[in-house]
């Protein structure tokens, strides 16, 4: 049926002038005007109010978040920040940047039986070593990094996708660059790669975990660094092998 049929007793063109002058203001005639406009105004500026005390209150969140974990590490005796050495590394792990739930969970993770991992990843500007396991359960990354199932193998050419905790080993990542150099150790052979690129992207967008055709290294961790709650992005390092010979 045509919508004009359908308008019924309601159908301007069957109201008698009587009718239609003395109608009542519908609400096309009520919202025009001056008022109509300064109505838009409050409630667009209410909108916009709500949205600038929202983002105030994550930025004073995530602020006091840095400085609780600062105040924390100060007063935190060296010898915590600093313990004992790793069985794996055999070296101290530094928790300076380290969330104090991330701590414990680290400390707790030793007691627990893992398998050996599958290599050593180093970033020796931001002094990283971390031993990289299979998969990336609670266990695995809260002991170490963990190579991302359904990228490549360790040892298998290509894009191998690496993740890690930002409130753990991974929070040195905020201080990588471009032309820094990441580390890969497997069974006493050890590949550099260079970083070329940081990008931050939706959890969703797993295009960074594509395979490639040069042997690539992804980490990959939350976004923001100090976000209170559940990070909504991830950020990526992508590092190329480094030289050509070490392909093989």
């Amino acid at each position: 049926m045509a919508l004009h049929k359908g308008l019924g007793p309601f159908e301007s063109s069957r109201l008698r002038p009587t009718e239609a002058q003395g109608a009542v203001k519908g609400p096309d005639n009520i919202m025009s005007g001056p008022s109509a406009e300064r109505t838009v105004f409050v409630i667009g500026l209410a909108l916009l109010t709500f949205w600038g005390v929202a983002r105030l209150q994550r930025t004073l969140a995530s602020r006091a978040a840095v400085a609780r974990i600062k105040a924390e590490r100060a007063e935190m005796p060296v010898g915590a920040r600093y313990p004992s050495a790793d069985p794996i590394l055999r070296s101290k792990v530094d928790f300076t940047l380290w969330s104090t739930g991330r701590v414990a969970a680290y400390e707790a993770s030793l007691e627990q039986e893992k398998d050996r991992p599958l290599a050593i990843l180093r970033v020796p500007k931001i002094a990283l070593e971390v031993p990289v396991f299979d998969g990336t359960d609670e266990l695995t990354l809260n002991r170490g990094v963990g190579r991302i199932r359904g990228t490549k193998q360790i040892e298998q050419l290509g894009n191998i996708g690496i993740a890690g905790h930002r409130d753990g080993f991974f929070r040195g990542l905020k201080d990588i660059a471009s032309g820094d150099i990441v580390e890969l150790e497997v069974a006493g052979s050890r590949k550099q790669y260079v970083v070329t690129r940081i990008q931050i992207v939706k959890p969703e967008d797993t295009s960074v975990l594509s395979p490639t055709s040069t042997p690539t290294l992804t980490l990959v961790t939350c976004f923001p660094f100090y976000y209170v709650g559940s990070a909504p992005q991830r950020y990526i390092v992508t590092a190329v092998i480094q030289d050509s010979s070490q392909r093989e």
